[in-house]
């Protein structure tokens, strides 16, 4: 029986309230605060003032305690819009805004689809959304856009990570490589990626996935419209 179908254990009052969601919002508070590595079941117990064997009784392995903050974060994902192209985007975006609020989310993106009720939901809402398209390519579209957003988002967190290490900011950590870059280019064996780095329009952050998304979502419609 999986976490999702074992009953809740009753709450209880004394010596401390005690419930599956307050367990789950404590590991998340400990995740926000310092990443997956300061998520335990002891540590968990030690937020909620409990002895760690009280915690057994509502979650069985940490494997477990993953599972349901992921649920519980995947509750804030609803996608919606007028068309397929319309709930792509917000999918990506809802995604994306829910990685950014929570950075130990990107971590477990990815891999085995979820399994949870709000996950399901989620899931539900993409595909009923997708109005128009062949029940063969439905699988295909929506894992095209969640692998986009899957490395587009863990880019993302990697650099705010780098950021926050090295106490340099992405423009200072550039101005900071510079000159080695210039002598680089100065031997004239990499003209391509040097006409980039000169010549190109440098987007931020936000206008980077923008883009990115629209050129997925605009060869998704060409390959539709065939």
């Amino acid at each position: 029986m999986t976490v999702w179908e074992r009953p809740k254990p009753p709450e209880r009052p004394t010596p401390a309230p005690l419930s599956r969601e307050l367990i789950v919002r404590a590991a998340i508070r400990l995740a926000d605060a310092d990443g997956l590595a300061a998520v335990s079941l002891r540590k968990v117990a030690g937020v909620l003032d409990v002895g760690p064997m009280r915690l057994y009784g509502y979650i069985d392995t940490k494997e477990e305690l993953l599972d349901l903050m992921v649920d519980d974060v995947y509750a804030a994902i609803r996608p919606a819009g007028d068309g397929w192209r319309e709930v792509l985007r917000s999918l990506a975006e809802t995604t994306r805004r829910a990685a950014h609020r929570h950075e130990w989310f990107a971590d477990l993106l990815g891999g085995r689809p979820q399994l949870g009720p709000h996950a399901l939901a989620r899931g539900e809402a993409v595909l009923a959304g997708l109005t128009g398209i062949d029940v063969d390519d439905v699988m295909p579209v929506v894992k095209a856009v969640n692998a986009y957003v899957v490395g587009a988002v863990r880019r993302e967190i990697t650099e705010r990570r780098a950021e926050r290490a090295t106490g340099m900011n992405e423009s200072e950590w550039q101005r900071t490589h510079g000159p080695y870059l210039e002598r680089t280019f100065a031997t004239g064996r990499y003209p391509a990626l040097e006409k980039v780095i000169r010549d190109a329009v440098h987007l931020d952050v936000d206008e980077t996935f923008q883009l990115g998304l629209e050129f997925l979502l605009d060869g998704i419609e060409a390959r539709l419209s065939r």
